[in-house]
């Protein structure tokens, strides 16, 4: 079966969301996702929350190029998180057709970080918003373990973990921790590949998870162990920023580079567990 994939907003990073959905559009995309909020202070995002017009422009945009939206990013749990100031971007993001939101874990107090996960995934609930965890070896979410006792803790009907398969290789997350997750906690799942060699600070990760992936089959990742242990008809974002693979090459290049590219890995892998 031919999984539908959906073009995370790393891998055209710096695109804007109308050249994104055309760009998705070109490739054979059948979902994007969207940056509204930054991944860091300053950082690059397009903040589309009260712009009514843009955003009614945006779906019809979508609907013509048929095209969806999938995930929204990013938000950021820190020791200080309040989840009132996020109303707006839960509202635009529904808005828009999205179905999830993308969470990072930045406090290092696990109970208050759980406390303020369960109060983002009920004020998401209310906008039809699932909230999904993205465990990261360079936050103080760091595996697949530490994500699993969060969602355990919480105890939502809306919460959910992403399995991006550089941070399973990076956390060295097994095969059998993947094929343990609830079917009812996964939404989606990210693909790239990646080198053997597992770089060793936060600022180095962080650099490579940003401009370094490498394409489905170029790297060492075990993709096929990966997804074969997910639900087969789980969506996968292509999440594929590599700067100098993609230098010259137009949005709708790379994204049709990126795409091809993860089919042949998942169209070859084990079609994956039944949900």
């Amino acid at each position: 079966m031919t999984r539908k994939l959906g073009l995370s907003f790393l891998t055209c990073l710096g695109v804007g969301p109308e050249d994104a959905v055309r760009a998705a559009s070109a490739a054979g995309y059948d979902y994007v996702g969207l940056r509204m909020l930054p991944a860091a202070p300053g950082g690059l995002a397009y903040p589309l929350m009260g712009d009514a017009t843009r955003i009614r422009d945006l779906r019809s945009l979508m609907a013509d190029e048929g095209v969806e939206a999938f995930d929204m990013e990013i938000v950021r749990i820190s020791s200080t998180f309040d989840v009132e100031p996020l109303r707006p971007f839960l509202d635009c993001s529904a808005s828009l057709g999205a179905r999830t939101v993308l969470v990072a874990g930045d406090d290092g107090d696990e109970a208050r970080l759980t406390a303020s996960y369960v109060a983002l995934c009920r004020a998401a609930a209310e906008f039809g918003l699932t909230a999904d965890l993205e465990f990261m070896p360079q936050s103080e979410l760091r595996d697949l373990a530490a994500a699993m006792r969060v969602l355990r803790a919480a105890d939502q009907p809306n919460q959910g973990v992403i399995v991006d398969s550089l941070h399973v290789s990076r956390a060295r997350v097994s095969i059998e921790e993947i094929a343990d997750v609830p079917p009812s906690w996964l939404h989606y799942a990210q693909i790239c590949d990646g080198p053997a060699t597992i770089p060793l600070t936060r600022d180095e990760l962080n650099f490579a998870a940003r401009h370094e992936r490498l394409l489905p089959g170029e790297g060492a990742i075990d993709l096929s162990g990966i997804f074969a242990a997910l639900p087969a008809d789980l969506m996968v974002g292509v999440e594929l920023p590599n700067d100098r693979q993609s230098a010259g090459l137009s949005p709708e290049a790379w994204a049709g580079r990126t795409r091809a590219a993860s089919l042949s890995v998942l169209d070859g892998a084990c079609v994956g567990r039944v949900a």
